[in-house]
């Protein structure tokens, strides 16, 4: 049996979408989008660009978030870009060992004007699962979620902050 445990996630409440000017990245995205559509006419799903890159859909926006992750004496921390993303659409669980996160991006904008009426929707989803590393104390996880940025923090237990210099004998 799956065993599963729900983490708060604790939010500010100043929120900031971050800014989207294009600029010179805007002609790098339009050729990986010209790409994974020649691609995926040929064989679906398949793109050079799914490993180690984000991948960009027509919604315009990553489907599997970019996500930080270091290592200090004391702790491990996980930072996951979610740009859009409210508070309230992200899900963070334990289940079998892994750290779990979920969520997703909802999109609608609609405008009535005289002769005409606009409606635009975009939706997505993403998981991003990570294997607990040894020596987390998992009753201490702490999540903050700030200015469309998820940190997690994963505290290390006493025995894993433990480190023992060896010494190095000579021949």
């Amino acid at each position: 049996m799956v065993e599963s445990t729900q983490l708060p996630i604790k939010g500010s409440q100043t929120a900031v979408a971050p800014a989207s000017n294009g600029g010179d990245w805007s002609t790098f995205d339009n050729l990986r989008h010209e790409i994974d559509r020649v691609f995926e006419s040929f064989h679906r799903g398949f793109s050079p660009f799914r490993f180690g890159l984000p991948i960009l859909h027509e919604a315009g926006w990553a489907a599997s978030p970019a996500v930080d992750f270091v290592e200090t004496d004391k702790k491990y921390e996980i930072s996951a870009e979610l740009p859009g993303v409210e508070q309230k659409d992200i899900e963070l669980k334990l289940t079998n060992g892994s750290l779990v996160i979920q969520g997703e991006k909802k999109f609608e904008k609609e405008k009535q004007e005289k002769g005409y009426s606009f409606s635009e929707r975009r939706y997505g989803s993403f998981t991003r699962a990570f294997p607990l590393p040894e020596g987390v104390d998992t009753s201490k996880i702490d999540a903050v979620f700030s200015n469309g940025i998820l940190k997690v923090t994963l505290p290390k237990t006493a025995e894993a902050q433990k480190s023992e210099k060896i010494a190095i004998k000579s021949a």
